[in-house]
């Protein structure tokens, strides 16, 4: 029966197999297969309201995959063990064997092995010129490599980047860990609509959704702001793309500090602005109607423009829908329901809908609620949303173009569609970690290449005096690599021949 293992003995052998490559490969494949479900499946992180409309679609699946953390996939638990382990296995793996590499980059080649012939590669020849002459003609002929010289022969060795890329490489790796930790520790991400003339200031409560890194403070957010001074959008005309966007285009006015000089900059879907560590991205582009409301008694108490959201059923066309709350009215709150169509028209069943996603002549449709908007209930609200457990559905209008006004039924006011703005969409990314996981991948592909391209071999020259009356000099060479490769028998080949040609001897050579 053999022995039991203590505690110490266990240990030992499981950190052994932990930083073994194969174990490394292994936990790397699991770390891919891990993040395929963040590709597969909306994450709350991304998007929250995707998640939500997962769970509407599929009630009965989506809490089970949110008990698997399948919508939080990379702050997961088995996913962080993963990482952690993927992590402690390179490293564990790595140093020892940079350890070994520096001692073999220190130490001479080995001594020549005594049967040449058993060598992959082995030629031999004589020469008149003397075993002195030779070995010095045996050193220069292998320059480049490093040599180790004895009495009666010359090693040497070459190809030891290959290993030192290998090193590298594996080295990157952990790199690269570190920086995406790093980034998701650090860095934060949030999203956020501008409309045509307004502004943004960098700061938590500008954000329509904010994820922060676990060690980031919201109150040392880089302090820039900008302005949205003009935006234009086109899209193709005809065709069978008619309607996609050809190019968005924002003109964005912005200080990096609260006191620095303005500097503008022109936000592309591929051309962000970078700003103190930070870059914004423009995402999407949609459309603002302009409202006015009056309450029963003529007073203005609502003026500004509106954030649609693009209809998923709208086909690209900006086909969008949105709320408007207006909570200071004299008597009961009011609120609405619209559908803002850019470039309006019927379908075959009659319907309105839009068939350009540029606008011509819009239109938008407005249904109307008085009752009490649920604002001051405590719980959060979202803009986008009207809550009308406590409203009353008081009438719908009509199409309404620009400029004209709907009488609320009963007195109740008056709302006008006095016109729209654009707005774009747009995230801001702070990752310390982009610039070091960027370098690191660099290297680990020049390490890559190291590793596949180079081939390491030793080459020994011996010399001694053959037993003849003449008393010739006997040389030989022999090959090893450690690839198997066509090429590197064709290097050994050329070294004893450069050597034979070099002692320009009389020579009469065997192989």
């Amino acid at each position: 029966m053999p022995p039991k293992l203590s505690p110490r003995a266990w240990l030992r052998w499981a950190w052994n197999h932990l930083t073994t490559m194969r174990t490394a490969l292994v936990l790397l494949f699991l770390l891919a297969l891990a993040a395929i479900p963040g590709s597969a499946l909306p994450q709350r992180t991304v998007s929250v309201e995707q998640v939500d409309d997962f769970y509407v679609d599929y009630p009965e699946l989506a809490p089970w995959l949110d008990q698997l953390y399948l919508f939080d996939v990379y702050s997961s638990p088995w996913f962080a063990a993963i990482y952690l382990l993927l992590f402690t296995s390179l490293v564990g793996c790595v140093i020892p064997r940079m350890r070994t590499h520096l001692r073999a980059l220190r130490s001479p080649p080995p001594a020549a092995p005594r049967h040449f012939e058993r060598l992959p590669y082995s030629a031999r020849f004589t020469t008149t010129a003397s075993p002195d002459t030779v070995l010095a003609e045996a050193r220069r002929t292998l320059r480049g490599h490093r040599v180790r010289t004895s009495t009666d022969h010359v090693a040497g060795e070459r190809g030891y980047l290959r290993e030192t890329g290998n090193l590298l490489f594996h080295a990157s790796l952990v790199g690269l860990l570190v920086a995406l930790a790093a980034g998701s520790l650090l860095g934060y991400r949030g999203n956020m609509l501008v409309v045509e003339g307004d502004g943004f200031a960098n700061a938590v409560p500008s954000y329509d959704a904010f994820h922060p890194g676990a060690a980031v403070d919201s109150a040392d957010l880089e302090p820039f702001t900008f302005w949205l001074e003009d935006f234009e959008a086109s899209f193709v005309e005809d065709g069978q793309l008619r309607g996609q966007a050809e190019n968005y285009t924002a003109e964005l006015r912005y200080r990096e500090t609260p006191d620095g000089p303005e500097q503008y900059h022109d936000l592309e879907v591929n051309h962000p602005l970078s700003v103190q560590g930070a870059q914004v991205y423009l995402l999407g582009h949609g459309y603002a109607p302009e409202f006015t409301v009056t309450d029963a008694t003529g007073e203005v108490v609502f003026d500004q423009a509106v954030p649609f959201l693009p209809s998923p059923e709208a086909e690209d066309m900006i086909a969008s829908e949105g709320v408007v709350k207006v909570p200071d009215t004299s008597e009961e709150q009011l609120g609405f329901r619209g559908v803002f169509l850019p470039s309006p028209t019927e379908n075959a069943a009659g319907e309105l809908i839009s068939d350009f996603p540029a606008p011509r002549d819009p239109i938008v449709t407005l249904d109307a609620y008085q009752g009490d908007l649920g604002l001051d209930s405590g719980e959060s609200q979202s803009v986008y949303q009207l809550q009308t457990e406590f409203m009353e559905e008081i009438g719908t209008t009509t199409a309404l173009g620009v400029g004209d006004t709907w009488e609320l039924p009963d007195g109740a006011g008056t709302i006008t569609f006095t016109g729209y703005s654009e707005y774009i969409s747009m995230e801001v990314t702070s990752d310390p970690g982009r610039v070091p996981a960027l370098v690191a991948s660099s290297v680990a592909v020049a390490a890559l290449l190291l590793t596949l391209l180079v081939r390491p071999r030793r080459c020994w020259i011996r010399v001694h005096r053959a037993d003849t009356a003449d008393a010739e000099t006997v040389v030989e060479v022999g090959g090893l690599s450690k690839t198997d490769h066509a090429e590197v028998t064709a290097d050994f080949h050329a070294v004893t021949t450069r050597l034979r040609n070099r002692l320009r001897g009389d020579s009469r050579a065997s192989q």
